[in-house]
């Protein structure tokens, strides 16, 4: 009989249609092959609900635990007054913890994987309970939000600040408490080792893969572009602030650059939940806001090129593998580009400057960089292959 394995994740991993969510599901998938996986997670948005049967096919039991984001925000406020990062009372759940405790006792449950730091709270309460305990951190989050600090005005800039503050402590103390702390690049590992190094000795990676025979440019897409335009797409969640600071950046910066040059090019901003500041882009020349669509792989297709002018980043970007993958020139700031070790001017094209956008489209609208496709796409097969990348997170779990 396969081992039990408790799996808490901040968020239902399904469908893989984000980064977060992308992450956890395969690592969902991989671990049920291998474990009988008590699943508890939180279920935050309405349309998630109809995926519940579909993420407990991978689970011998599991608990879908109601997230109002609105008062999960006014719960995190607890933290203010106890000294912790907003984010841990965020997901305090008094009925989880409880699912938790009696799961672990009814079936005897020794290891446990937590994805997202914020559920470590479940563990952090009784840890002598499990042999083997492994958390994906994923990203530095505390290093996001010092990001976030810098680009806002106070108060905002004074709670983002402090968040980063406390979570970098959060985490550092985790990370003492855990066998193995996982995240999701080299980059961000050796980041996270710098800032916790009593735990260098077990800080690691693994990277995210790609499903490169869904995102492939043998599979042919109808074009969803009017004739006559140069179409450059961004695709991604368009609530995410550092997604809407992309794309806001560009359209209003680059955007009108190119478009001085040659009116035929038009930016699409693809992608689900678009915030008020992303619609507002709607009323510029120029830019299309198509808000969430059943299939991204057409827009990539048929695009001139993808976008991924980040400005505030931390981790891999899936964006930017899934049109590497699709054989797709990629336009990419350095922050875009973290954790992906694709060479600039031949799979990629690296962009620092709104010069450098405007140079770089100009020469792939002439024709240029034809084989940049293929090399990125063979990039992407080499080094982001979840056959190759999960296997030893199981073995962070066997318990010797």
């Amino acid at each position: 009989m396969k081992p039990a394995l408790l799996f808490l994740v901040h968020r239902i991993p399904y469908p893989p249609n984000k980064g977060d969510k992308i992450r956890s599901y395969h690592l969902l998938k991989y671990l049920a092959q291998h474990f009988r996986i008590h699943l508890a997670t939180f279920v935050d948005d309405d349309a998630d609900w109809q995926y519940t049967d579909k993420v407990r096919e991978f689970c011998e039991d599991a608990l879908f635990e109601p997230l109002d984001p609105k008062k999960a925000r006014l719960q995190s406020l607890r933290g203010l007054l106890h000294g912790q990062a907003l984010s841990v009372p965020y997901y305090a759940n008094r009925r989880l913890a409880a699912w938790v405790d009696a799961r672990v006792a009814e079936h005897d449950i020794d290891r446990v994987i937590v994805y997202s730091s914020a559920m470590a709270q479940y563990v952090e309460r009784d840890p002598a309970r499990f042999r083997r305990k492994v958390i994906d951190f994923v990203d530095v989050d505390s290093d996001k939000w010092q990001q976030y600090a810098a680009k806002k005005r106070w108060p905002m800039s004074w709670i983002y600040r402090r968040e980063g503050q406390r979570l970098l402590a959060y985490d550092q103390r985790m990370a003492r408490l855990f066998d193995a702390s996982l995240f999701v690049c080299s980059t961000e590992a050796d980041l996270f080792r710098q800032l916790a190094p009593k735990s260098a000795e077990r800080i690691g990676y693994y990277n995210n893969g790609v499903d490169t025979e869904y995102f492939s440019p043998d599979n042919q897409h109808d074009n969803p572009y009017p004739k006559g335009i140069s179409p450059l797409v961004f695709t991604g969640a368009m609530d995410y602030w550092p997604n809407v600071d992309a794309v806001d950046w560009f359209a209003h910066t680059v955007l009108p650059l190119i478009r001085k040059r040659n009116p035929n090019f038009v930016f699409y901003v693809v992608g689900s939940n678009p915030s008020d500041r992303v619609q507002q882009l709607n009323s510029l020349d120029g830019v299309v806001v198509t808000g969430r669509v059943e299939d991204v792989r057409p827009y990539i297709q048929h695009a001139l090129a993808a976008v991924a002018p980040m400005r505030i980043a931390r981790g891999i970007q899936n964006k930017v593998l899934e049109a590497m993958a699709m054989g797709k020139p990629v336009l990419v700031s350095p922050q875009g580009l973290e954790g992906i070790l694709a060479d600039s001017g031949s799979e990629v094209l690296l962009a620092s400057t709104e010069a450098d956008y405007v140079r770089d489209i100009e020469a792939l609208a002439a024709g240029g960089h034809p084989e940049m496709g293929t090399a990125a796409r063979v990039r992407v097969e080499q080094d982001f292959n979840w056959d190759h990348t999960l296997p030893p997170v199981k073995d962070l779990l066997d318990v010797n």
